[in-house]
């Protein structure tokens, strides 16, 4: 792992070729154990990458107020550690955020593939749930997502948020995927860069699974044969 500049962000790149870490030095689900090649990231990697994170917001809004507003379902873990380390350092510093928080699920078509759903998007989507759009008006919002894969999706919608007309937007990631289908899209603040893997993890799931992991692991053939949804 290393330190990386992605022309906008800085995050802790992990290389093509990084090893992470065996299942057997890691408190893992016993019901996992056979479903995951390897832990990527480490919880409390996790915990101090975002801390610094919340830290950088914290520098960069000053005193001024935001909306965060989280992408569920993938980012609910992410969004709630970060948003308590920014209170903790609004308690402990001279600056001060205040944050009101919303929350809204993007809904993509998926194609098929076989007799299983898989994770590839048509790039179509549709936002689902939250409060009224046109509530962010003038206010700076803070667009909290787990993964940055191709960025088509969280394009379209800051090309959506833009239509209310707020005083600035901001995306912070958790995970930005590197991979030959990236838009070149990069958010404005983001954990770590990634290789081409399939993550779960920290609240990132295979149909609904491995969310309740507390690290980001790559999955293996087992477990997505074993989860797999059929049609």
């Amino acid at each position: 792992m290393k330190l990386a500049t992605m022309s906008k962000p800085i995050c802790i790149k992990i290389e093509d070729d990084d090893p992470g870490y065996p299942l057997d030095v890691l408190s893992v689900p016993r019901h996992y154990e056979e479903d995951l090649e390897r832990i990527l990231i480490p919880g409390g990697l996790i915990n101090d990458r975002t801390e610094r994170m919340a830290r950088d917001i914290i520098s960069d809004f000053q005193h001024e107020a935001i909306v965060g507003l989280c992408v569920l379902k993938g980012g609910y873990k992410f969004f709630t550690d970060l948003l308590d380390k920014i209170k903790i350092i609004n308690r402990s510093s001279g600056q001060s955020v205040p944050m009101s928080v919303d929350f809204i699920r993007l809904k993509s078509y998926l194609t098929h593939e076989g007799d299983f759903e898989n994770d590839q998007s048509t790039g179509a989507i549709e936002v689902i749930g939250g409060d009224n759009l046109e509530d962010l008006e003038g206010k700076n919002v803070l667009v909290v997502e787990d993964i940055i894969d191709t960025g088509n999706t969280m394009k379209q919608l800051l090309t959506l948020l833009q239509t209310v007309r707020p005083k600035s937007i901001k995306v912070a990631s958790l995970l930005v995927k590197r991979t030959s289908k990236s838009s070149g899209y990069k958010p404005d603040y983001a954990g770590f860069e990634i290789p081409d893997l399939f993550v779960v993890g920290y609240a990132l799931d295979y149909n609904e699974y491995f969310r309740d992991l507390n690290h980001i692991g790559v999955i293996s053939e087992t477990g997505k044969k074993k989860y797999a949804v059929k049609k």
